[in-house]
């Protein structure tokens, strides 16, 4: 795997170049570039990497800016101090993004997440004047939910899309059911997180385990100890999801549209 670093502070670009190396010895870095005039000189004379990573505040401006110019379709990591509204819109939009000081941990989950946007069929639609446009403010974002995620399977990442998610579960660890039957694990840190990337016309938190896709409810059974049971479609009926009467008169709301 090839890839490109775009950073203006040397001894930072090196540090990366160093955690790559140790990391992931399959990638090649191609160059390191210091500058946006430099990224834009490059990309004229040199074919697409099947990587980048890229500062995003450089000493000649913005690095967004090399995407007004170039059509960039292969994954990018960003490396950057920004904001949370700012990192949620990096994983809406399908790409990654590193905290500086860099943790290698984190940049090992990085490089094998694009491995797999790479080697998959179907690759994440990476549009980068969208994720601009939502890096300005929430009433500006074009995308607001995120369309894939990225899942375990047999120590590979495979990209899933949401639409064929039947619900989230918080277990011992946060797990996906698809509407095949089939169970992945999912590398978010907590249910809340997951909630706040879906749409809430399509998804529902039943409660503090399980968030729902509308179109897997089979039927819904009120309790005789105040709860409404939530029964799932095959293959996942045998999953049964309780529910405080109190959140009734909105769940019945929410799927009566």
């Amino acid at each position: 795997m090839k890839a490109l670093i775009i950073e203006d502070e040397e001894i930072i670009a090196q540090v990366l170049k160093n955690k790559i190396k140790a990391v992931a010895d399959d990638v090649q870095i191609l160059e390191i570039l210091p500058s946006l005039k430099t990224a834009k000189k490059w990309f004229v004379n040199n074919a697409e990497p099947d990587l980048i990573f890229m500062d995003i505040q450089l000493s000649d401006g913005v690095s967004f800016d090399i995407f007004n110019h170039y059509n960039i379709s292969c994954p990018v990591v960003f490396t950057t101090a920004y904001d949370e509204y700012a990192i949620r819109a990096f994983k809406v939009n399908g790409v990654d993004y590193l905290l500086k000081p860099i943790d290698e941990g984190e940049l090992k989950k990085a490089i094998d997440k694009c491995r797999a946007i790479i080697n998959s069929v179907s690759r994440f639609p990476t549009d980068m004047q969208q994720l601009i446009k939502s890096l300005s403010g929430p009433q500006e974002a074009v995308n607001r939910y995120k369309e894939k995620f990225i899942v375990n399977q047999r120590n590979q990442w495979v990209p899933v899309n949401t639409k064929d998610i039947a619900c989230f579960a918080k277990e011992a660890l946060n797990y996906i059911y698809l509407f095949s039957g089939e169970k992945y694990m999912l590398d978010f840190s907590s249910l809340e997180e997951i909630e706040e990337l879906l749409d809430e016309k399509k998804f529902y938190r039943a409660n503090r385990q399980y968030i729902i896709n509308v179109d897997a409810i089979q039927n819904v059974k009120p309790m005789g100890d105040s709860k409404l049971k939530i029964r799932l479609v095959e293959p996942l009926s045998k999953i049964e999801i309780d529910m405080s009467r109190l959140k009734a008169p909105a769940f019945k709301k929410w799927l009566d549209r």
